[in-house]
């Protein structure tokens, strides 16, 4: 068997307040494969954006990682010193965050970031470098990407600079990027453009994505699996198909319930009851157990993760099998 691009093993990572230790990830599993694009699906405050921190090594005090293992091509990242994490990022996975000012220098021109952030991973002239930025930018749908690459961030619409962003993530060509909910801010009408364009470069590339969101209809049009998380686990996997189709955990259900569909026309949507637990005082065993139709003494026990046919998995006492 292959080596998954991407390994993650019982990854915890806590943060540690002076209210207590909220377990933002709390021993998660999860593989990504080359030229897989997978979504990982929750409310705020599931975990889903922390998982994509923990992967990138920037987790920052008073956040740590305690426990587990991500493995990337097999080598372990958890070990890395200040230096290899400083080339893995950017170099082999980098990440989009929702917020393309996080990525962007305002007081600087587009061609001199892309250029910086080309040469500080790969030895290439300037002017090859330069090269990059615009095919990069072409890439992403920017019209005249020569004379565009010459702008500052603000020259630039909210969609484009979101196009800019991805753009820098591409440059080094890496093998898995983590897309942070990077389309939540933008007109439906963008959104649609850059998904589909992420899909196409997929394809073209052979490259991974990790697809964080809180919306499951972006998940369905551009992912090949799901991850749902709540209170820092996740509580089921698999093909998209599958857990939209039939979806096993009873939280996966509400979720898929309360989004607009023909099939629900002229009925209410479904609303999941009650409130998501805090992070520092998680309840005991299940942490849906509280808001779950299905729940039953047994739920106050820590509940088994059951691996079924095709890749599917779930954590609950009582699926819907």
């Amino acid at each position: 068997m292959s080596t998954p691009l991407l390994e993650i093993s019982n990854l915890k990572t806590h943060f540690f307040t002076r209210a207590g230790v909220a377990k933002a990830v709390n021993g998660i599993s999860l593989t990504i494969e080359k030229g897989e694009v997978v979504g990982i699906v929750g409310e705020s405050g599931s975990g889903k954006s922390v998982t994509g921190f923990s992967i990138m090594g920037l987790v920052d005090e008073p956040g740590r990682v305690v426990a587990g293992s991500i493995k990337f091509k097999g080598r372990e990242l958890l070990t890395q010193t200040v230096d290899e994490w400083r080339n893995f990022r950017g170099n082999n996975v980098a990440m989009i965050f929702q917020d393309p000012m996080m990525t962007l220098n305002p007081v600087l021109r587009i061609d001199t970031q892309m250029i910086e952030a080309v040469r500080c991973h790969k030895t290439v002239s300037k002017k090859e470098a330069r090269k990059r930025a615009v095919e990069a930018l072409a890439m992403v749908g920017i019209p005249s990407p020569e004379e565009r690459v010459k702008a500052y961030p603000h020259q630039f619409s909210g969609g484009m600079r979101q196009r800019v962003a991805i753009a820098t993530g591409l440059l080094n060509r890496p093998d898995l990027i983590i897309a942070d909910e990077p389309t939540t801010a933008l007109d439906v009408t963008i959104q649609s453009q850059i998904l589909s364009e992420m899909q196409q470069l997929c394809r073209k590339t052979d490259m991974s994505l990790m697809w964080i969101t809180h919306d499951l209809t972006v998940i369905a049009g551009l992912a090949n699996r799901v991850a749902v998380m709540y209170a820092g686990k996740i509580i089921e996997e698999g093909t998209v198909e599958a857990v939209l189709d039939h979806p096993l955990h009873p939280y996966t259900e509400g979720l898929v319930g309360s989004v607009p569909s023909r099939n629900h026309r002229g009925k209410p949507l479904y609303q999941i009851p009650g409130m998501t637990p805090s992070l520092i005082n998680l309840p005991e065993g299940c942490s849906f157990r509280m808001r779950c139709p299905k729940a039953t003494s047994a739920c106050l026990s820590e509940p088994p993760v059951t691996d079924l046919a095709d890749g599917r998995r779930v954590c609950c006492f009582h699926p819907n099998l």
